[in-house]
């Protein structure tokens, strides 16, 4: 599973000025979006919330219970996001929340008209391979992890709607843009990771197919240039433009996933994942766990020794 990046916390809001101890609200208001700050810090179960336009939630502190739609309730912690449409209701538990453990998050409500306007341009000036195959929203697919790059725009527009530059609508406008492409692109890349494909006839969809089949291989980009029928220049910027990141990237992603797999054998050495996954250096490869994951393959195994082992890897 993918890395969460954590977004910048702004400050709480001090007690004295609280209206209230659930959903206490802050406001921020541009020309294209507004920004909520929501703290809670008392028990709660089932308030409800709904906005007019389409909203992008991201958790900063504690833990909520999100009820949406007809889907089964999850947990949402910091470095998660949700997309919920315009008049859909939210319904939120909060059952760990107190005054020393708030929640706080952030609802970005934004204009409809911007949100066309930047997939109408993408649409156009740079349209993607494959028979219907059109930027858009992905409804279906509302929660996701923040990575690096969503969780950096993200964080850039928070700071251009709590500050008071003379500026600030245009760059926040500029910044809405940034942030639709990279919601876009995380989706993408997660129905990728899930095998959950949006549109098959896309030439990245073999190129998964094949990282996924030889995961345990070193994989050439020329090869799968290749499979994709394009030059590997031309396949780099399509794929980073399509996922937001490189396929090289995507493939050590895939690859420190499949070693997570392994890992859940307790009996498994450390030089034999390494082999598994296709890396002939084993420090290398544990260098590279930690940066993914924040510890060694070894302190991940002892971590989920109480974890079943599944053999069907």
């Amino acid at each position: 599973m993918p890395v969460k990046t954590l977004l910048d916390k702004p400050a709480l809001t001090h007690e004295k000025s609280l209206k209230t101890l659930v959903e206490n609200r802050t406001i921020f208001s541009l020309d294209h979006c507004e920004l909520n700050i929501f703290e809670t810090y008392q028990k709660s179960e089932l308030v409800p919330l709904k906005f007019n336009d389409l909203v992008v939630s991201s958790m900063l502190r504690g833990k909520k219970v999100m009820h949406l739609f007809e889907d089964p309730s999850f947990d949402y912690l910091p470095g998660e996001t949700v997309i919920v449409p315009g008049n859909a209701e939210m319904k939120i538990d909060f059952p760990e929340a107190t005054k020393t453990n708030p929640t706080q998050c952030i609802a970005l409500a934004i204009d409809h008209t911007i949100i066309q306007s930047t997939l109408d341009f993408l649409n156009e000036k740079y349209p993607k391979e494959g028979r219907n195959n059109l930027w858009k929203l992905d409804h279906e697919n509302y929660f996701f992890y923040n990575n690096v790059e969503l969780a950096g725009t993200i964080n850039k527009l928070i700071k251009e709607c709590m500050g008071d530059s003379l500026t600030k609508d245009a760059i926040a406008d500029l910044t809405l843009q940034e942030l639709i492409i990279r919601i876009i692109q995380t989706q993408t890349s997660k129905r990728y990771e899930e095998d959950q494909y949006i549109n098959i006839s896309s030439p990245i969809a073999p190129v998964i197919e094949c990282i996924k089949s030889n995961i345990h291989q070193t994989i050439n980009l020329k090869d799968l240039s290749d499979k994709a029928c394009m030059s590997p220049t031309s396949f780099y910027r399509y794929f980073k433009r399509e996922l937001g990141m490189s396929p090289i990237e995507f493939i050590l992603n895939e690859k420190i996933k499949y070693a997570k797999k392994l890992l859940s054998n307790p009996k498994i050495n450390i030089n034999e994942v390494s082999y598994a996954t296709g890396f002939e250096d084993c420090n290398y490869f544990i260098r590279l766990f930690k940066k993914y994951e924040g510890v060694t393959p070894k302190q991940y195994q002892l971590m989920n020794f109480t974890m079943p082992y599944s053999k069907e890897l």
